[in-house]
């Protein structure tokens, strides 16, 4: 039987049972609570969070966690968040590694602004 998204996403959690883990756990309670109407899915072998389209995803690496926005290149990021794959043209990421700290007030709102740029129908503001 085949798990659900949430599922799979809980066994991938539970299988990282170092630092990267409890953050990609930390992070998913961040953007539930953030934004209560994202859905989450399973895609690409990798949590993905969705609203009218992909939001952002959580991959993990050996010495990393990055966080990838979907339409990245098109938020604002005030705060300099995004420290990765600033050359795509639609993406950007956010690189954390194990004793990086993040401003959790400034990941929430580019988490509520990806939502909203979906919502907006993805036209430029």
């Amino acid at each position: 039987m085949a798990l659900t998204p949430s599922q799979e996403i809980d066994k991938f959690i539970k299988e990282l049972t170092d630092w990267r883990g409890k953050w990609i756990a930390n992070f998913r309670a961040l953007i539930l609570k953030t934004a209560p109407e994202v859905t989450e899915d399973w895609k690409w072998g990798v949590p993905v969070w969705t609203y009218k389209g992909n939001v952002v995803a959580s991959g993990v690496f050996k010495d990393h966690v990055k966080l990838n926005f979907f339409k990245g290149a098109s938020l604002k990021d005030p705060k300099h968040l995004f420290n990765a794959g600033l050359d795509a043209k639609a993406t950007r990421a956010i690189d954390i590694g194990e004793s990086d700290r993040i401003d959790e007030a400034a990941l929430k709102e580019l988490v509520r602004e990806a939502v909203a740029y979906n919502t907006s129908g993805s036209q430029k503001k």
